[in-house]
């Protein structure tokens, strides 16, 4: 796999299905980005290659991404098939933060 740098406001597409991303926020250093198990490439790049078959995963529009320490997020622009992961570890859906109660 690819190490790229990544930085907020760059935008990655997959080579393998649909999905489109945008970094919302990046950690500092080259990190392997992918999807389906294929490195994604640049928004004007074009890609070939198959979807991982142990792949069952798939990216949701509007979604945001983000790894376990939550020091890189994603922003979903176009849903596809495959899961997004930063150096091979899968990335999950962004929960919303609790509100306190205004009682």
């Amino acid at each position: 796999m690819a190490k790229i740098a990544l930085k907020a406001g760059g935008r990655f597409k997959s080579a393998v299905s649909d999905t489109q991303v945008m970094i919302v926020k990046a950690p500092a250093g080259e990190f392997a980005l992918s999807c389906g198990g294929v490195d994604v490439i640049g928004p004007t790049a074009t890609g070939s290659g198959t979807l991982d078959a142990a792949d069952t995963g798939e990216a949701l529009m509007g979604k945001r991404y983000v790894n376990a320490d939550e020091s890189l997020e994603l922003l979903c622009t176009k849903g596809g098939k495959g899961s997004l992961a930063l150096d091979g570890v899968v990335l999950e859906i962004k929960q919303a933060k609790q509100l306190p109660s205004s009682d």
